[in-house]
């Protein structure tokens, strides 16, 4: 399954671009679904046609779904509320009921994982063209299932439930309580739920297209989001620059220096990223015809995958060298912390932690070096976890 993620700036496009690039790959004859979380329904503005929960078909080959957060956080609280009933009778806490409950932030970015883990579930499309929120939201809400998943195995390691038939027996010995199998259970459910996100996210065939005005902030705000992505091993599919100025038969003098600055974002783009041109017709698109007529581009191929690759040069300099593709970063943003078998890598306003490759496990850093938009990080082999044979 081919699976397109659309960011960009605020305010820059992206929905309406995110559904012309899902009509123009409905319309070469791939079954595409777009996807959109805006609660004020954007996306169905720019199809002419609202949308909701539920699939709707927009024209043959294309469907589009707003996913609704409501349902399926009343749903989630209600299950916890449920698990934790014996902690809450204890303390006399009231009891919520269905019609009070109203989502918190972050229940949208759940609400969106979960129809993006869905659509790769369900195998009906080929395509699927999701329209992010804003960057660096997007990046946030990218990095989510992962940063979850790593939460729950450290706060309910998964092993402890093989001691399910001597928890209370634990519990009394302890004299503390010990976590009830429920709550084991809904952390399944979850980690399950969000390793299926993240499987998409990381897929080969998912990439990253980000949608910008080329000019001073557009260019600011793709380098940062470059900068995001590469961190994360994200793929950067394309940067597609919106609302482009026609070039008029005459230039009135504001004109022709807001163009000019256009064309010298647009030369930058084009020399670091792949780069397509949407030319600004005036208004806001409305329905399909006009969204067709932005002709933006189709997914295509995905690029290849970033790759973080380990090089041995064990026998000549006795190190091994993790490479970490990190364009456009400058030193001065670079930090790095080595906890156990975790790297903390910071970059800018971004920060990821990484589980080192086994190998790397029985070393110790010796240093690192930014050259070329590329970090290399030295390890040398710990003789007390090495193999002596080596």
């Amino acid at each position: 399954m081919r699976t397109l993620l659309v960011t960009g700036p605020g305010g820059a496009g992206r929905t309406t671009l995110a559904a012309a690039t899902a009509l123009t790959a409905a319309r070469e004859g791939t079954r595409t679904l777009l996807i959109s979380a805006d609660r004020q329904d954007t996306l169905g503005a720019a199809l002419g046609t609202p949308t909701g929960p539920r699939p709707k078909e927009v024209e043959p080959g294309l469907t589009a779904v707003r996913p609704d957060p409501d349902t399926g956080f009343r749903t989630g609280l209600l299950a916890l509320q449920e698990h934790a009933r014996p902690a809450l009778d204890l303390l006399g806490a009231g009891r919520l009921d269905d019609e009070e409950l109203t989502p918190l932030p972050g229940a949208d970015d759940l609400a969106l994982l979960g129809a993006i883990g869905a659509a790769a579930h369900t195998q009906t499309y080929d395509t699927v063209v999701v329209d992010l929120p804003a960057a660096p939201g997007a990046l946030a809400l990218l990095a989510l299932p992962g940063q979850l998943r790593r939460y729950l195995r450290r706060l309910l390691p998964p092993e402890r439930q093989a001691a399910r038939a001597l928890r209370p027996v634990l519990g009394r010995l302890a004299g503390v309580p010990v976590p009830a199998g429920s709550l084991y259970e809904a952390a399944a459910r979850w980690e399950e739920r969000l390793a299926a996100a993240q499987a998409v996210i990381e897929a080969p065939g998912t990439s990253v297209r980000l949608v910008a005005e080329p000019g001073p902030a557009g260019a600011d705000a793709v380098a940062r989001t470059a900068t995001g992505l590469a961190l994360g091993a994200l793929a950067l599919d394309a940067v597609v620059a919106n609302r482009v100025l026609p070039t008029p038969h005459d230039d009135t003098p504001w004109l022709a220096a807001l163009r000019a600055q256009q064309h010298k974002t647009l030369a930058e783009w084009t020399q670091t990223y792949p780069t397509h041109e949407v030319t600004h017709r005036g208004q806001d698109p409305r329905g399909t015809d006009d969204l067709a007529a932005l002709r933006a581009p189709a997914p295509g191929r995905a690029p290849d995958p970033v790759d973080w690759p380990v090089t041995d040069t064990l026998a000549t300099d006795s190190l091994l060298i993790w490479s970490v593709p990190l364009p456009g970063v400058v030193r001065e943003d670079l930090d790095l912390i080595r906890r156990g078998d975790e790297l903390v890598v910071t970059a800018g306003p971004f920060r990821r932690i990484v589980t080192l490759p086994s190998a790397l496990r029985r070393c110790a850093v010796t240093g690192a070096g930014l050259r070329e938009g590329t970090l290399r990080i030295r390890f040398a082999p710990d003789p007390d976890l090495w193999p002596q044979n080596r």
